[in-house]
C-alpha cells in the first residue's frame, strides 16, 4: 500500500489474448532473473465484464483519450488512457469508454479473395453463405493477380519452400480471382473461422463445414485467401480497392488513411 501503481486501461485486437501472452512472458523473464524483486507485479482483467467494473473504480469518462492507430507499431495496443499516481495528467480528444463497452463489437472490414476456378463455379453459393453470415459486401472485382502481389498473399512457412512457392504463384497468377471486401461485426476473425485451415484435409477433419474444407482439394487449391488480421485487412483494402467502397466511411478507415 505504500508504493504507488500504474492503472492502465487498454484498447486492441484480441486483446485479453495478447496482453495475457505478454504478461506470461513477463512472468517467465521474472523467473530467469536473480533480481526479481525489481520486476513490477502486474494484474489484469480477464472478461469484459470484469474490465467495466474495475474500470469505472479508477477512471471517468472524462479521463479517457484515443490516438489513431498510425502512432503505434503493429504489436502495440492503442492505448485509451493513463493514469499516473504521481499526478501528471495527458490532455487528448475524449472517448467515451463506457458506451463503447456497451456498444459491443464495432463494424470492420475485410477482404475475401476467392481464387482462380473456385468463383466461377461456386460464386451464388459463397455469395448466399456471405448473407447468412451477415456479411454485407462493400467491394467486388475480378482481378488477374501480378506475381509481386501473389507473392504477398502467401503464408511466411510457402515462402521458406521454393517448390511450393512456385506451385502457388503460378496457380494464383493462372487466371482470374474475385476479390470481396465484406464488413459485417468482427469481420475479420468470423471469416477466418468460416474458412478454417489452409489445409483442406485439416480443415476436412475438424469439420467439412469449413469452407476450404469444402471448395479446396490442397494446400495450393484451397479456395480461399482471407486477411488474416486487421493491420492485413487494412492493407489488402489499399491494394485491391484504392478507389474506395461502396459505404460511408467509419472514424477506423479514415484513421488508418483507407
Amino acid at each position: 500500500m505504500s508504493n504507488p501503481v500504474l492503472v492502465c486501461a487498454l484498447r486492441g485486437i484480441n486483446a485479453y489474448e495478447v496482453l495475457a501472452g505478454a504478461l506470461k512472458g513477463l512472468t517467465q523473464c521474472r523467473e530467469r532473473l536473480s533480481t526479481s524483486e525489481n520486476l513490477p507485479q502486474v494484474v489484469m482483467a480477464l472478461t469484459p465484464e470484469v474490465t467495466f467494473r474495475q474500470a469505472i473504480l479508477f477512471f471517468t469518462e472524462a479521463d479517457f483519450v484515443t490516438v489513431t492507430l498510425q502512432e503505434y507499431t503493429y504489436h502495440s495496443f492503442q492505448s485509451l488512457c493513463f493514469s499516473f499516481s504521481v499526478g501528471e495528467s495527458w490532455t487528448c480528444r475524449a472517448e467515451s469508454l463506457y458506451t463503447y463497452l456497451h456498444t459491443g463489437a464495432q463494424v470492420l472490414c475485410t477482404v475475401l479473395l476467392i481464387k482462380p476456378g473456385v468463383w466461377s463455379q461456386n460464386l451464388a453459393r459463397v455469395l448466399r453463405n456471405l448473407h447468412l453470415e451477415k456479411f454485407t459486401v462493400v467491394g467486388m472485382k475480378h482481378t488477374n493477380l501480378e506475381p509481386a502481389i501473389a507473392l504477398g498473399l502467401l503464408p511466411s512457412e510457402v515462402k521458406q519452400d521454393p517448390a511450393a512457392l512456385d506451385a502457388h504463384c503460378t496457380y494464383l497468377t493462372s487466371g482470374t480471382a474475385l476479390v470481396l471486401c465484406l464488413q459485417r461485426p468482427n469481420a475479420v476473425k468470423k471469416l477466418m473461422d468460416l474458412l478454417g485451415p489452409e489445409d483442406p484435409k485439416l480443415a476436412q477433419a475438424l469439420d467439412p463445414c469449413l469452407w476450404r474444407a469444402q471448395y479446396g482439394t490442397n494446400t495450393v487449391h484451397n479456395g480461399f485467401y482471407g486477411s488474416k488480421s486487421y493491420q492485413m485487412a487494412v492493407w489488402d483494402m489499399k491494394l485491391f480497392f484504392p478507389e474506395g467502397l461502396c459505404f460511408a466511411e467509419c472514424q477506423m478507415l479514415e484513421e488508418e488513411e483507407v
